[in-house]
């Protein structure tokens, strides 16, 4: 397939990287036809000369973690483009003179009855009937061949392997429910294991790995930012973690606002949650490294405070959270609306968010080094962290 960008990208111009302290990771969201603001968040990125020493993302959030760990740097933003623009949806009317009349139900309509070429299409094992034994690689309302074949072309699994930067995708066990991080540093990254954390039940089938049948990282975890916590070894890092569903909102007052609101808090919330429970595991690894270090130099080297000091931690995080507002006239469906204007709309909100958040350098802060995790919302703030607020 050669993909065209039929809409010109925003030139961009590179500039010196400014000095990190520590590791640049993204972290990504799921969040269907959201997930374009990714793409305008690593666009602003790049222009700035920050390129990711790992991503790691479910969902939409693994395949656009994929385009960039499949690349060189030169290759990540116009694949990323032709990614985006490869998957519009661009129903029959949208080029006739009445095409703006119709409106976005029958746009919605259309792509949930007909599918999005290079993504998704109706699955006929669906005409069986919902009790049909067809097997969890085929209970879905959808295939997705066109996906596979989209990000084939698009991803060098073989440079994956170079882990530069390093990619880690997640996708849930269906038999155990567990949480499954596939880790390039760890193993090959394959096209099933993306596909399998983009597998959004019921819309799309399960991919098996291993003879494991997998489904979409986001049931578990839609914003995967314990991982980087969990490393081992930890290294002082900058995390960009880009959240596509807001987790606070306007109160809701028709069903179909409740509707969307719901899946924002449903989505969003876990994010909400980890990272404060991080910041205070974090806090006690350190709180054990300066105990450890106030003992006598003898006791500290006793096997048994060695095994304590090895709980220890001395790396400092940066969280910055980039927060994808709603765009005007959004609603319950947004995540399925691929027409080219929310894309472009989306990508362009995550590069001026972007770059509105690197000019406050909110990696310079300084950390208290008993807490070692310093947050940031978008708006280049610090965000009052859990702890502080159980102080």
């Amino acid at each position: 397939m050669d993909y065209v960008l039929h809409r010109p990208a925003k030139s961009l111009t590179k500039t010196k990287p400014p000095k990190m302290p520590g590791q640049v990771v993204l972290v990504f969201q799921g969040g269907g036809a959201l997930g374009a603001y990714q793409g305008g968040v690593y666009a602003a990125l790049h222009e700035a000369g920050i390129e990711p020493d790992w991503v790691v993302g479910t969902s939409i959030g693994g395949i656009n973690a994929a385009i960039i760990a499949g690349n060189e740097p030169a290759e990540r933003l116009p694949r990323l483009r032709a990614f985006w623009q490869g998957i519009e949806s661009r129903p029959p009317w949208s080029d006739t003179p009445w095409g703006n009349l119709v409106g976005h139900a029958a746009a919605y309509w259309n792509t949930i009855l007909g599918g999005i070429p290079g993504y998704f299409s109706p699955n006929s094992a669906v005409a069986w009937g919902p009790n049909a034994l067809v097997g969890v690689e085929h209970a879905a309302f959808y295939t997705t061949d066109g996906l596979r074949k989209t990000v084939a072309e698009l991803v060098d699994f073989e440079r994956v392997k170079s882990l530069k930067p390093r990619l880690t995708v997640g996708a849930v066990n269906v038999r155990t429910g567990k949480m499954h991080y596939f880790d390039s540093r760890t193993m090959p990254i394959r096209l099933d294991h993306v596909l399998a954390s983009a597998a959004v039940p019921p819309g799309f089938p399960a991919v098996r790995i291993d003879g494991d049948p997998y489904w979409d990282g986001g049931l578990y975890s839609n914003t995967p930012v314990e991982v980087v916590f969990d490393d081992n070894p930890r290294h002082d890092s900058v995390v960009f973690s880009v959240q596509v569903f807001p987790i606070a909102g306007p109160e809701p007052e028709s069903l179909l606002q409740v509707m969307s609101r719901q899946k924002d808090i449903a989505f969003a919330s876990r994010a909400d949650s980890h990272i404060p429970r991080q910041e205070h595991i974090h806090q006690l690894r350190h709180m054990v490294r300066e105990l450890v270090r106030m003992m006598p130099e003898a006791q500290r080297e006793t096997p048994e405070v060695k095994e304590i000091a090895g709980y220890g931690c001395g790396t400092l995080m940066h969280i910055i959270r980039l927060n994808a507002a709603p765009l005007e006239h959004e609603d319950y469906l947004r995540d399925i609306d691929f027409s080219p204007e929310a894309i472009e709309r989306r990508w362009e909100a995550g590069y001026a968010d972007t770059q509105r958040t690197l000019a406050h350098k909110p990696w310079e802060t300084p950390i208290d080094p008993i807490m070692g995790v310093a947050v940031f919302d978008s708006d280049g703030t610090v965000a009052t962290s859990s702890i502080e607020k159980a102080s």
